[in-house]
């Protein structure tokens, strides 16, 4: 049983592994045509992408500092190393013994489904204790793509209203920048490409710079409209009121579509976590009992 429940999980984590790296290499697909149709372009490799996928990964989350790889490379060895002791030393203590003796009481052959699952109490600490580095790093970009898309909405209004009342776009984002707090990711992106225009790089660059370094959707179609808007020489105010009702009626169709699915996704905790405490409380001592009387019934027959 040991040996099947290990290799289910082995054949789980194989397929969530698939899963990621195929949406990963639809990512870069996507943003290969998106960035690459500028033949110009490839003088200036993407900032994510051209490093190794752990560095890239890390800049995504926000961990820039020269060192960032090998802190993640040794807090991950910390932390298996962590893992293992506690899995080797509650797997070599008297614990599991004496759990196990606990569960053989269970009657009703019930011990013999719960035992596989206790031996593997110590493998599944050592997989939780191991997968934290990578977790804060996962937790980390989410959060920075939620304050992102938190905060491109009324960047793009005001940018856009600056734009209608006359002034260009330079001039609009120093304006916005200077009112927002400077540790938000958003701003700080914004920053580097006014450091970057400064520098002297040509403007499209620095603005498909700033979507490689942030990989947020929404940023990824705000940029390639303003990329589209001063290749083609177009109005830039007109682009930004249009990106903004756009991105509006985004946001209001995923607040609609979260709504929607919320039902859904509250039936399973209330199926898997409420529902079978409440038949434990009602209809547990009556299957202990069921179970006990079965168990004085099965050993008075083995000793008739």
């Amino acid at each position: 049983m040991l040996i099947v429940l290990v290799t289910l999980a082995w054949l789980v984590g194989m397929l969530l592994t698939g899963m990621a790296v195929a949406r990963f290499a639809a990512r870069r697909r996507v943003q290969r045509r998106v960035f690459e149709s500028d033949p110009e372009d490839h003088l200036s490799p993407p900032d994510a992408a051209g490093y190794g996928f752990l560095a890239g990964w890390l800049r995504l989350a926000g961990y820039r500092r020269p060192g960032a790889e090998a802190a993640f490379i040794a807090a991950s060895l910390i932390a298996l190393g962590t893992g293992g002791t506690i899995a080797y030393a509650l797997w070599a203590s008297s614990l599991l013994a004496w759990a196990d003796h606990n569960i053989s009481q269970i009657p009703g052959g019930l011990s013999n489904m719960a035992r596989p699952l206790l031996y593997c109490v110590p493998w599944m600490l050592l997989l939780l204790i191991a997968s934290l580095p990578m977790l804060a790093v996962r937790r980390t970009r989410r959060r920075r793509v939620s304050q992102v898309e938190r905060d491109l909405p009324i960047t793009l209004e005001l940018l856009a209203t600056l734009a209608e009342g006359g002034l260009g776009f330079d001039a609009a984002l120093d304006r916005i920048l200077a009112a927002q707090p400077p540790n938000r990711a958003l701003v700080e992106e914004f920053r580097t490409f006014q450091a970057d225009v400064l520098a002297g790089r040509p403007r499209v660059e620095c603005l498909r710079r700033v979507a490689r370094r942030l990989e947020v959707t929404a940023v990824t179609i705000f940029i390639s409209s303003l990329v589209q808007a001063e290749q083609l020489g177009s109005g830039l105010a007109e682009v930004l009121r249009t990106q903004s009702d756009d991105l509006r009626q985004r946001r209001r169709e995923r607040a609609i579509e979260f709504s929607m699915a919320l039902p859904i996704k509250l039936l399973f905790p209330l199926v898997i976590c409420f529902l079978p405490g409440i038949l434990v409380f009602t209809l547990g001592p009556a299957f202990y009992e069921f179970f006990r009387l079965a168990d004085a019934y099965g050993r008075t027959h083995r000793g008739l």
